[in-house]
């Protein structure tokens, strides 16, 4: 499991798995709207992780940035930790 805190956003974290082939797989976040977050998750789910973070990067709501945006953000995130650059707490 990958847990990203999210800015800016009602929803406070995401908390997704990524399996063998760079798909999303059990996509929740805590907080937030709850009907509007259940679709996104069921809309990302099985989806290849890149697809999904270009598709939703950039979307604005308030503070902007959006839900979407901050799937997109924690996707760069775990990326970037996977792949060896990121410190392990920045």
């Amino acid at each position: 499991m990958f847990t990203y805190s999210t800015k800016g956003t009602c929803s406070r974290q995401i908390i997704f798995n990524v399996d063998e082939n760079d798909t999303l797989r059990d996509v929740r976040f805590i907080g937030g709207c709850g009907g509007n977050l259940q679709g996104i998750s069921k809309l990302v789910e099985g989806k290849h992780i890149d697809e999904v973070e270009s598709l939703l990067a950039g979307i604005k709501c308030r503070n902007n940035t959006s839900c979407p945006d901050q799937l997109s953000k924690a996707i760069t995130r775990y990326k970037a930790k996977r792949d060896g650059s990121l410190a392990e707490e920045e």
